[in-house]
């Protein structure tokens, strides 16, 4: 039976990218685990031509992803936190936020950016599902809900509480498996002359720059600003905004409010719809090239792991993130080719990658080991990696990224 697309409900025919069966990227496994049985899930991207939204099939549920043992954590990244500072400044400014404001952050994680608000005296509440991080905000005073959100969570915030003035979901309107549901949930929240900003990665940047590795369970959707401003207006909300952001490879801010608002729109919105018209988002054919091209990618790192090994060089990897885990299940990759990847995260170290069962370990061994050559596989933070690592550059080590093709940085 055919799947149909989680917004329109029309019938899937078309293919995006096919990545085999592979594990939940965020799934790191204990020393114990590794004797035991390990859930592997499809991962097959579809693309809908009436509303344009490119979706993962149906396998996977949202409690499998996020449970309490998930580990990632924003705040790891300096430069995350940077750009929620940034983001704080700007919003209180631009929406007059103060102590009588209200503002919500659905997917909060660990505080990365909620405790910006809360060192300005502005009343906030964080939504967050999963226990790990959402223990951490709480421990810096912000206040967080543990919950999915959807509609029927909004609507009982509503009735106990006031609606939000702003309402803010960074990178989570893709790992939302019913997206309708959670548009709806945004609108009843919102307070009538409120804002809401959503950031995702933008689904132009994937294509043009060959990001297969972005795509993984733990994303149902692939976002361009056609597919998302179909699906919020549906929910009686209309985009007035669009920044494009330099985050996660490339990334969209829209802003939005709901339809009856007296907000222009601004020209950046027709601006990058048509930037996307133009690129091809709303042709079958732009779809139809792309897995040949990850196949070239994955062929290309295989390739240059195999010659190192055969060099007798030594290869380690730097980040053990998800677009990783995506990429190196792909290619098969296994600890004989690569025999360990750093990471900076304590809840990820002394874990194994899921799928190839790499073992995690913290950087601090990079100095006694000073390996040849180090892969830098979450490729959109490599400049705070390379300059974190930059001992390693004075000893002749080099640094490689793989996507959109292989590089010696």
């Amino acid at each position: 039976m055919l799947m149909k697309c989680r917004h329109c409900a029309h019938p899937l025919h078309h293919n995006f990218i096919d990545l085999g069966f592979a594990p939940p990227s965020n799934a790191y496994l204990t020393k114990e685990q590794l004797h035991q049985p390990e859930k592997y899930f499809p991962l097959r991207v579809k693309v809908c031509e009436h509303c344009w939204l490119v979706q993962t099939e149906d396998y996977a549920a949202a409690d499998t992803l996020f449970d309490q043992h998930y580990a990632y954590f924003s705040s790891i990244s300096k430069g995350w936190l940077a750009h929620a500072q940034s983001y704080c400044d700007e919003v209180e400014k631009k929406l007059s936020l103060d102590h009588e404001s209200f503002v919500v952050e659905v997917a909060s994680n660990d505080g990365y950016l909620l405790r910006n608000m809360v060192a300005k005296s502005i009343p906030c509440l964080g939504i967050e599902p999963t226990e790990s991080t959402a223990g951490v905000a709480r421990s810096l005073g912000i206040p967080v809900l543990s919950a999915f959100f959807g509609e029927a969570l909004a609507q009982k915030l509503t009735r106990e509480g006031p609606q939000a003035d702003l309402i803010i979901g960074n990178n989570v309107l893709a790992h939302v498996p019913d997206i309708n549901d959670f548009c709806r949930g945004l609108a009843t929240l919102l307070k009538p002359g409120g804002a809401i900003t959503l950031e995702f990665p933008h689904l132009l940047e994937l294509i043009s720059l060959g990001q297969f590795d972005t795509i993984y369970h733990e994303h149902f959707s692939y976002l361009s600003l056609r597919a998302v401003s179909t699906i919020l207006a549906s929910a009686g909300l209309k985009v007035w905004n669009v920044d494009c952001l330099s985050t996660h490879g490339g990334s969209l801010r829209v802003w939005a409010c709901h339809a009856n608002d007296h907000r222009a729109v601004s020209a950046n919105v027709a601006h990058m719809l048509e930037r996307e018209a133009l690129a091809g988002l709303g042709s079958l054919a732009t779809y139809a090239t792309f897995q040949q091209r990850a196949d070239n990618i994955k062929n290309e790192l295989l390739s240059y792991l195999l010659e190192q090994k055969r060099q007798g060089r030594t290869v380690v990897a730097y980040g053990a993130a998800a677009k990783g885990n995506t990429l190196l299940n792909y290619a098969g990759v296994k600890p004989d080719l690569l025999p360990y990847v750093c990471d900076a995260a304590p809840s990820k170290q002394g874990k194994y990658l899921p799928g190839s069962h790499i073992p995690i370990v913290a950087p601090d061994v990079l100095a006694d080991v000073l390996p040849d050559v180090v892969l830098i596989l979450p490729w959109n933070i490599k400049a705070e990696v390379m300059q974190q690592l930059s001992f390693l550059r004075e000893v002749g080590t080099s640094f490689v990224t793989a996507v959109p093709m292989l590089e010696v940085l």
